[in-house]
């Protein structure tokens, strides 16, 4: 998980960016996580920004995911058949690409009159992991984000603003400690165009909550082995999902 600031509108200088954080990765690590909306920061100008699916900063992803022979993910600012989407981007080394749109617009900075809202919830799987994928806001959302028995993972991408600091943390292990999953948020840090302050708090949490690998309020880069054998002990052990209510959600 990178956690760095961004540069403000400016997707070349972002690329640069991460393509310098790159040099810092284990090379045992198979899925790389940037920051939600990486290449422009948190904005609202999507008309101005967004870029097409086939665009330099999507094939960027794709050329690094090939040439670091890792997953590489996070959140772009898309134009995609007229409308704006705050899309999470999942590139494979292979080349494939998958996304998923953010569900829930934060309405407190006008998100939903600049975005189209997403209409699929995303579960996709590598290496025998399932990963759900979400976008900061979502996380406030448990029921869009319920395990439904069919993910092993909560990726949760974020430009969170330090005022609410307290919540990022405290949402993200709830969401672990409920569904049984290990979730892991990638935030930012700095300020931005906007002059909102953001504290890190990068984490990743464990099926227990426990906290298995934190970010500060600095730059950093963390990686994270996870277990397959403590999640399904856990899960066999304290089956708390045989419980669950059931329920489904209106489209």
């Amino acid at each position: 998980m990178l956690q760095t600031h961004t540069h403000w509108h400016d997707a070349q200088a972002n690329r640069a960016l991460f393509d310098q954080l790159f040099e810092e990765i284990d090379d045992a690590s198979q899925v790389v996580v940037l920051p939600e909306m990486f290449s422009t920061g948190f904005t609202m100008d999507s008309a101005r920004v967004a870029e097409p699916m086939d665009g330099a900063t999507v094939s960027w992803m794709r050329e690094r995911a090939f040439s670091l022979n890792k997953v590489l993910c996070g959140s772009v600012v898309i134009s995609d058949a007229g409308q704006y989407f705050n899309r999470f981007v999942w590139a494979t080394p292979a080349g494939e690409l998958s996304f998923y749109d953010k569900r829930h617009l934060f309405r407190m900075a006008n998100e939903h009159q600049y975005y189209a809202a997403g209409q699929d919830r995303v579960v996709l799987e590598w290496n025998g992991w399932r990963i759900c994928l979400a976008v900061c806001y979502d996380l406030r959302f448990p029921v869009w984000l319920r395990n439904r028995g069919d993910y092993d993972v909560l990726l949760v991408v974020a430009n969170w603003p330090a005022a609410r600091q307290v919540a990022w943390q405290t949402l993200l292990r709830a969401r672990a400690i409920e569904n049984q999953v290990y979730c892991a948020g990638v935030n930012i840090v700095g300020t931005d165009g906007s002059a909102l302050r953001y504290g890190g708090g990068s984490v990743i949490f464990g099926h227990d909550g426990a906290v298995l690998s934190e970010c500060g309020d600095q730059p950093a880069v963390i990686t994270q082995a996870l277990s397959w054998r403590s999640l399904s002990a856990a899960r066999e052990q304290f089956p708390v999902s045989l419980d669950a209510d059931t329920f489904t959600l209106p489209t």
